[in-house]
């Protein structure tokens, strides 16, 4: 057996795929240092070039612990004409494969998927649309582990199953709102190894009327001869208010329409429905 330690495999490694977009003469700072820099400075809430530069020198010491600084750290304008230039599916990939391994993997973890409109993104004078954001989010980790962006939000529809192709979801529960609620991105997460909690509203009217009609009767009679499980929390907050939450949990496969069990993959079994 080889007593050789394993070698450890830091940010770096996770960079190595993506293509230096400079030619050999231009290349004053090393790629990684760009790269890592500006990660770091969007990290701690930086919002543009000036900020990267501005960050690196403020931790230049501490930077240069582990970052080649021979030559300082790069000016506002390379991080803009770099980063501009960098292959951005390549850089998306390494950096969801880095925030994975620090996510120490998503098996029986909750990963909800949101979109957010990014505040100020929008320009009238161009008549340039507000950026939307789809992202993968861990709570037990708190961490965001990848991101896709969309100019509309209904283009979230077909954005979250681009995002869950860049994502290992293997043993995870994957959370959507109701807009989310769509048969190919529950096919596209079963068939990824993982499971799903979708938010049901009008826009998947049968289902929905079904599930309302469900609930309305078997709470008229208090849940009596109805087979459900019921949870509730009690959370108090800073301002002196409580926060009660209810739940009642049904199975779908005694009672849910027959062809939205087929059509809604992963329903076919005893999966719970919930309000």
């Amino acid at each position: 057996m080889s007593t050789e330690k394993p070698r450890y495999l830091g940010v770096f490694s996770f960079f190595e795929a993506v293509p230096e977009p400079r030619v050999e003469r231009t290349r004053h700072h090393p790629l990684p240092n760009i790269l890592i820099i500006a990660m770091l400075t969007m990290i701690c809430v930086g919002e543009g070039w000036e900020d990267m530069e501005e960050f690196g020198l403020a931790k230049q010491e501490w930077l240069g612990t582990f970052l080649d600084l021979r030559n300082g750290i790069p000016s506002a304008d390379t991080f803009r004409r770099v980063l501009g230039a960098v292959d951005p599916k390549a850089f998306n990939a390494c950096f969801v494969a880095w925030v994975q391994a620090l996510s120490l993997g998503t098996s029986g973890k909750l990963v909800a998927i949101d979109g957010k409109t990014v505040r100020h993104s929008f320009d009238r004078a161009t008549g340039k649309k507000a950026l939307h954001i789809v992202s993968a989010w861990i709570a037990e980790n708190r961490l965001t582990l990848g991101q896709i962006a969309t100019e509309e939000k209904s283009n979230e529809i077909t954005a979250i199953p681009k995002l869950l192709e860049l994502l290992d979801i293997r043993g995870a529960t994957i959370t959507v709102d109701a807009m989310g609620c769509q048969r190919a991105i529950a096919e596209k997460v079963i068939d990824q190894g993982a499971d799903y909690i979708m938010g049901l509203k009008g826009n998947q009217e049968t289902a929905h009327k079904e599930v309302e009609e469900y609930f309305t009767d078997a709470s008229a009679k208090y849940f009596r001869d109805v087979p459900h499980t019921f949870h509730e929390t009690v959370d108090g907050s800073d301002h002196g208010r409580l926060e009660v939450r209810r739940v009642w949990a049904s199975q779908a496969d005694h009672w849910f329409h027959l062809q939205e069990r087929i059509l809604f993959r992963g329903l076919a079994g005893p999966r719970p429905i919930y309000a």
